[in-house]
């Protein structure tokens, strides 16, 4: 079972380590391995959700998702997305950024380095918003209680995730940026990271907004489905569910391409925090999207989607950690490698409460009501 939901997963893992270590040296195999690892914590919760819409989906459109999706995911959002990135904020060509960095690596991580500042403050934002967005969210399972009540109520306040966003990027922009480069001789790039700072709060809106949309449509169509079947079981015949399921399907594929892309931007520009090197991306977030892959299938093979609760908050905290640290390296370099160990630790520490959690409920006669972490370590276990 393993083996066969996963051995794609490791095939493909294998063949980019080895070409990392091969053409690239050590270094490279470190970096697109902590890549990969980040994808996977980052896209978990990712995974989950595709789950929980794909177990719903006939065989037709799981194929679908999981031949097509893959292509979109792989070589659409991770392989050509960093190469657009760095055109657009470098000021050339796709192609010309293809080929500067593999005749010229000098002069491309020059372009990147002067690029850094718009593409840490784009990603910065993009990143920020997942992350406030999460933390205000009322949820019944809490990581970090002492934490995560307070915020929850705040996040009743409407906008209040926007405005903070904006709050951050105008600080950013009048302090971290004005003084970054300038002992180098660059020009004052407080103008540049804040249109590329907007930019980014734009895109995630726009991304969360066709989000938005096709899970209403999904939902409308879920309910015409159920009305129709009761229709037909009133009426004596049987219930045709082919139109009607191909809507559906394909509304669900339509919102989980449009989810998927959603997460590919935060492990994409998540990964420019790690490194800025776009092959060395491709391969650790290739890597990474085949697991999120297979992930998804596992979970809907073997039916258990909620066993570790607290892993989509480790995921959100690491996406909250790498904002920060977008943004910090306007002005500051942060060491690649402790960039990328932060989202590794925080998702660690969240599957070990998980575990914790559940060895408390086991504890406690099976009763899965209650709490956070921070109430389950206090609370000794009833026998």
């Amino acid at each position: 079972m393993l083996l066969k939901t996963f051995g794609w997963s490791f095939g493909v893992t294998a063949a980019g380590l080895a070409a990392a270590a091969f053409f690239w040296g050590w270094e490279a195999f470190a970096l697109v391995a902590i890549l990969s690892v980040l994808e996977i914590s980052l896209s978990f919760d990712n995974a989950v959700v595709n789950a929980g819409v794909l177990k719903k989906m006939n065989a037709f459109w799981q194929k679908i998702f999981l031949t097509i999706g893959i292509l979109i995911a792989v070589f659409g959002m991770r392989l050509i997305f960093p190469v657009i990135i760095v055109a657009i904020s470098a000021k050339v060509g796709p192609v010309e950024a293809v080929r500067v960095a593999l005749e010229n690596p000098d002069r491309y991580e020059q372009l990147v380095t002067d690029a850094h500042p718009a593409i840490a403050a784009f990603g910065g934002m993009f990143l920020l918003m997942i992350f406030l967005d999460f933390i205000f969210e009322e949820r019944e399972e809490k990581w970090l209680g002492w934490l995560e009540r307070p915020l929850s109520r705040l996040g009743k306040i409407d906008g209040l995730s926007v405005c903070i966003a904006l709050v951050v990027l105008l600080v950013t922009a009048t302090t971290l940026a004005t003084a970054a480069h300038q002992h180098a001789g660059h020009a004052d790039k407080s103008g540049t990271v804040l249109l590329s700072g907007v930019a980014g709060l734009i895109t995630y809106l726009i991304v969360g907004g066709l989000s938005g949309h096709f899970e209403n449509k999904l939902e409308e169509e879920e309910e015409r489905e159920h009305e129709a079947e009761e229709e037909a079981k009133k009426a004596g015949k049987q219930p045709s569910a082919v139109g009607l399921a191909g809507k559906a399907a394909f509304f669900m594929f339509l919102y989980l391409e449009v989810l998927d892309a959603s997460f590919s931007f935060d492990g994409v520009i998540g990964a420019f925090a790690i490194t800025n090197h776009i092959f060395w991306m491709a391969l650790g977030l290739g890597i990474g999207a085949m697991y999120v892959r297979s992930l998804t299938v596992y979970l809907v093979r073997q039916g258990t989607l909620d066993d570790y609760v607290y892993l989509e908050h480790g995921a959100h905290y690491a996406i909250g950690a790498l904002a920060a640290i977008l943004l910090i390296t306007v002005k500051y370099e942060i060491n690649e490698v402790v960039t990328g160990l932060v989202g590794v630790v925080l998702i660690a520490t969240s599957f070990w409460s998980s575990l914790r959690r559940n060895r408390a409920i086991e504890a406690n006669g099976g009763d899965g009501s209650g709490g956070d972490e921070s109430e389950q370590s206090e609370t000794p276990a009833r026998v």
